[in-house]
């Protein structure tokens, strides 16, 4: 899949978590992903530069990579 589209899809994810305050949207989102992802669409995602994402999502991908 493209990166491009998964980093859309994380950032959407996240939006729509945002409203729970920053902590629980990064912890959601993360799970999100877990969840629901396939494994090749959530080793690409970690293969990517976070850095495009949006903060929450970011911080998401990086604590799934933790």
């Amino acid at each position: 899949m493209d990166g491009a589209k998964l980093r859309r899809m994380a950032d959407q994810i996240a939006a729509n978590f945002v409203a729970l305050g920053e902590e629980q949207a990064i912890a959601q989102t993360a799970e999100h992903i877990r969840l629901f992802w396939d494994p090749r669409m959530k080793a690409q995602i970690l293969a990517e530069d976070p850095a495009g994402l949006s903060p929450v999502a970011c911080a998401a991908v990086r604590q799934l990579a933790g």
